[in-house]
């Protein structure tokens, strides 16, 4: 099952027939009807049933394909595909419970994020903001999406084990302190991805949980303060060696504001190089994407962004 948005309002035909090339399956096997037509053929291996919308989305499309399909495409594929083939903006939603958290995928192949905002009539479809420039939505804001990387999922190996191996009770707090400084270690040393960015606000938070670790290792019992020794030792070493030393303490006066932090744990006078909320680091267009340099022009004077594009798929007039 998949739910696409489109900027545009393309024939069921033109829908058709794209579905049919993203799908790989015959003409004839593609069904699409507006919402609340019954007279369809329900056996088609691809169907899809159109509705109207208004605002920032013309068209929804809510896609079914049955398992004789081979290899169905992925969503954000399927979207891309469409986005090429339809010379449209496709809207598609993010993983995750936040409502407004949506991908778009763009005729020129670039798949963002996008923020879609909450409204009364649930036909009314408006975008707030996107982290890359689209040309069919010229008049929505471009900046960086923080709940983008807010709502990351960060596998947290050795927080796991230490919860697992602990033999004294109500050491949650040390549980969790101990992820989110495993979710900033980890997310750094994989240069930012997938994002490609990090909020200074969630820097800070995680930062802070390593203080707060070093107060729950003189509280735990014994065993688990030795057990979390270990585990900090192996994160540390991983933190150290993506940071430099920051002897003027730019990342701590950024971070708390304050025009002396003295006083605080090593790692608050460390940073990674560039600082991953920096104008010169943008975020990436697609999952698995490094970072790169803010508006790096390709050979046309168009922005490079490394998202991969729709090779051979042709267009299909709307």
């Amino acid at each position: 099952m998949y739910f696409l948005h489109l900027v545009d309002r393309p024939s069921a035909e033109a829908v058709a027939a794209a579905l049919a090339q993203v799908f790989g399956v015959p003409p004839a096997e593609v069904d699409v009807a507006a919402e609340g037509v019954l007279d369809r053929n329900w056996e088609a291996l691809v169907t899809c049933t159109t509705e109207e919308r208004f605002g920032d989305v013309a068209l929804t499309l809510d896609v079914y394909a049955l398992d004789a399909v081979a290899d169905p495409p992925a969503e954000h594929h399927l979207a891309a595909g469409l986005a090429a083939l339809l010379r449209t903006a496709v809207l598609f939603p993010a993983e995750g419970v936040r409502p407004s958290a949506y991908w778009v995928a763009t005729p020129e192949g670039v798949v963002a994020r996008a923020r879609v905002a909450d409204t009364d009539d649930p036909d009314e479809f408006l975008v707030d903001a996107v982290e890359a420039p689209v040309a069919r939505l010229p008049h929505v804001r471009v900046i960086r999406i923080p709940e983008a990387v807010y709502d990351l999922r960060v596998a947290t190996p050795v927080a796991d084990a230490f919860r697992d191996g602990l033999v004294g009770e109500r050491e949650e707090p040390a549980v969790d302190s101990l992820g989110a400084w495993e979710m900033l270690v980890r997310t750094m040393a994989d240069a930012w991805r997938p994002a490609g960015w990090y909020p200074s606000k969630l820097y800070g938070w995680r930062i802070e949980a390593r203080d707060r670790l070093s107060v729950a290792e003189a509280e735990l019992p014994p065993q688990d303060a030795t057990a979390l020794r270990a585990a900090l030792a192996g994160l540390d070493e991983l933190f150290l060696a993506h940071t430099v030393e920051d002897p003027e303490h730019r990342l701590a006066r950024e971070i708390t504001g304050d025009d002396d932090p003295a006083g605080r744990g090593w790692w608050w006078y460390r940073r990674p190089d560039p600082l991953p909320w920096d104008e010169g680091l943008r975020p990436c267009h697609q999952p698995g994407q490094r970072p790169g340099p803010v508006g790096t022009a390709d050979g046309d004077g168009g922005v490079t962004d490394g998202a991969r594009p729709q090779e051979n798929l042709g267009q299909i007039t709307p």
